[in-house]
């Protein structure tokens, strides 16, 4: 398309067609509730996220012709309402567990529903407000060079589905198959979730290496969604960790400097009782999983002084995105239009909105009870820096999801500098200790969300600019999106923190399933890590700094430090199927002979197929976690399990061996389905 020829989208400007209805915003709100959820199930489990907006519009699409007779722009009203959801869940795992992880407990109060709901609807309704200046300046007037490539799939998808086009067959396939997959896999245990091969701490020349993979369909889904060279990066972070790192760890460090270690960092009562990560034994002195014992004791903090550092790096290099997007948000602001001659594609929620509505969450945020500070005046300067940052890193992240797409926004990096940022301004006036901590990670949090959210609320934005939509009621469905789907992200954080009886008998002692091995939360662990460290003078930082060492090493080399840092950080077993997600991915585009555009990838079967199994997997991890956490007949289905008898016919390496037959199965169906040459269905 030439940058001479007027834009014109595709439904006319002068068009009356019915937008802003009930039905559009109750199916909307239906959608960002179930994709919300499972956002918070895949965040908590892998610390990633993909976008939602596709497999909405490919679902609203199908049911809007079939059932509630939609038109387009209600069909984009059902997507902008429904992706709200999935970006504010981000947010809130990305950050907020990072209370349950505080000096001395001292943040856990705050980890209650009320807090999360509160802060997920500030967050979600501040990075929407601040994208209401900036969509002329970068929806609009850039249209040609900012892409937005989810946001500019979503709309063709709109108007394909319009001109009659069937995309959601596909995507519904995977979301069947996933789901019972994960029947098989997490209620009878016919598939091993996590098989592994681990070498014994007694070998000579390779102690404690270990290989793993957690065989889950939205991991595979996720691993094809971004592709093997995102995927390749994030393992070969996994590999350094659990075959190069912790390997040279058990050779030169003494059993008993790790319990120590593990002492120092809460995970282990005493080096005379038995227990902490990788089962200690007091009597014996050695772990019963050496691999598990090293990465607690240290990768983890290597990985988050990288996860730190990478997050810098990509923030340093966005400086001239930063400084342009601030030009063109203050020349928005500046133009003042007569609403009456403006065309309905053109119309903006007023500027009065911004203006009133940053004045009222410092206001809220001052006054309400659930936000932690003590008095108003310490609360106020919590809700200034949020406005502030917030104002700052929404352009950021707008800009930033504009050229490489939400599911690559690097929010973890945006939210470590905010958390710093804010950390020194404590210190410099004088507020230093634990009793800080809980402000400083509010700010954070907020500003995580708030940025997630405006990435996510840009797609949106350029999905309705391309089909014709009225922004208002764009921005309007967004507001509505953020509150609604916020109530049931709360609750599923709070759902998926309960222990369930496995995990107890595993440990008695566990108070939170968050934390642990089933729900890591990473970045939340790195958030509290970074604000304990700066306020109380007391990080590793010995540790901290080979990660950044590590960090600045890759980026050196010409790789994504941030995406080799969190794979560092996380578990080899979810970077792996992730990658070979990414493999798949790799193996059908060279197959199928051409570098697909951003359009044409998200309307492939492929990944179409994949994003349903990312919906079916995390979806069935909820309602499975869901059961788990609450005592009724109903979790007795869960009681359901064939893995004893399975090891004892197969054995142990044999029950894994199916498992991991049954995962390249699915594979293998994934990628003759991307393979196939017949039109997208």
């Amino acid at each position: 398309m030439s940058e001479k020829k007027a834009f014109q989208p595709f439904v006319s400007p002068d068009t009356k067609m019915k937008e802003f209805t009930l039905k559009a915003v109750l199916m909307g709100s239906i959608f960002g509730i179930i994709f919300g959820a499972a956002t918070v199930y895949l965040a908590l489990k892998a610390g990633l996220t993909v976008s939602a907006s596709i497999p909405i519009a490919v679902i609203a699409i199908t049911l809007g012709r079939r059932f509630l007779n939609t038109t387009i722009l209600e069909n984009n009203i059902i997507q902008t309402t429904g992706s709200a959801g999935e970006s504010i869940a981000a947010g809130v795992v990305f950050t907020l567990p990072g209370f349950l992880f505080l000096t001395d407990g001292g943040g856990e109060q705050f980890f209650n529903y009320m807090t999360i709901l509160t802060l997920a609807i500030f967050g979600g309704i501040l990075g929407t407000l601040m994208m209401i200046p900036l969509r002329k300046a970068l929806i609009v007037k850039e249209h040609h060079t900012l892409p937005y490539p989810e946001g500019t799939a979503c709309g063709d998808v709109l108007i394909a589905g319009e001109k009659g086009g069937d995309f959601a067959k596909t995507a519904f396939w995977g979301l069947g198959f996933a789901f019972v997959y994960a029947i098989l896999q997490k209620i009878f245990h016919v598939i091993a979730e996590a098989p592994y091969y681990m070498t014994k701490q007694a070998n000579k020349f390779f102690p404690s290496a270990r290989v793993s993979g957690e065989i889950t369909p939205e991991y595979l889904g996720v691993g094809y969604i971004i592709g093997p060279k995102i995927g390749g990066v994030l393992v070969a972070g996994g590999v350094f960790a659990w075959l190069a790192a912790i390997p040279l760890l058990a050779s030169l460090v003494p059993a008993d400097v790790i319990a120590a270690q593990q002492v120092k960092l809460g995970y282990l009562a005493n080096v005379a009782v038995s227990g902490g990560k990788g089962g200690w034994d007091a009597a014996t002195h050695t772990f019963s999983d050496y691999s598990a014992a090293i990465y607690y004791a240290y990768i983890r903090q290597i990985g988050a002084g990288a996860v730190a550092a990478g997050g810098f790096i990509t923030l340093i290099k966005t400086i001239p995105t930063i400084i342009s997007s601030f030009k063109g948000s203050l020349g928005s602001i500046k133009t003042s239009e007569d609403a009456g001659a403006v065309k309905r594609t053109d119309k903006d929620l007023n500027i009065k909105v911004v203006l009133f509505g940053s004045l009222a969450l410092i206001v809220l945020m001052a006054l309400l009870p659930q936000i932690p500070g003590n008095g108003v005046g310490q609360k106020l300067l919590i809700g200034l820096l949020v406005v502030i940052f917030g104002a700052f890193f929404v352009t950021v992240s707008s800009r930033i999801v504009g050229l490489i797409g939400s599911s690559n926004n690097p929010i973890s990096g945006m939210t470590i500098a905010t958390l710093m940022g804010t950390c020194l301004i404590f210190i410099a006036v004088g507020w230093s200790g634990k009793v800080y901590e809980p402000m400083a990670l509010v700010v954070g949090g907020l500003i995580c969300i708030a940025a997630a959210n405006a990435g996510a609320t840009s797609q949106d934005l350029k999905s309705g600019y391309i089909v014709g939509a009225t922004p208002k009621y764009q921005q309007m469905a967004l507001f509505i999106g953020a509150i609604v789907s916020s109530i049931v992200i709360g609750l599923t954080v709070k759902f998926l923190d309960k222990p369930t009886a496995a995990m107890l008998a595993e440990d008695p002692t566990l108070t939170h399933a968050i934390g642990s091995a089933v729900y890591p939360a990473p970045q939340g662990t790195l958030m509290a890590t970074l604000a304990k460290g700066i306020l109380s003078f007391n990080l590793d930082w010995q540790f901290v700094l080979v990660g950044v060492a590590i960090a600045i090493t890759m980026e050196l080399c010409g790789v994504k430090a941030l995406s080799f840092a969190v794979g560092a950080y996380l578990p080899l077993s979810t970077t792996l199927p992730i990658f070979i997600g990414g493999l798949i991915r790799g193996f059908a585009d060279k197959k199928t002979g051409k570098a697909a555009t951003a359009e044409e990838e998200e309307l492939g079967k492929g990944n179409l197929f994949a994003t349903g199994l990312v919906a079916g997997g995390a979806v069935a991890g909820v309602i499975i976690a869901v059961l788990s956490g609450i005592d009724s007949t109903a979790a007795g289905l869960l009681k359901v399990n064939t893995e004893h008898g399975l090891t004892q016919m197969l054995g142990e390496n044999g029950y894994m061996l199916l498992g991991t037959l049954f995962f390249l199965f699915m594979g293998f169906v994934l990628y003759r389905i991307a393979v196939k040459k017949d039109k997208p269905v």
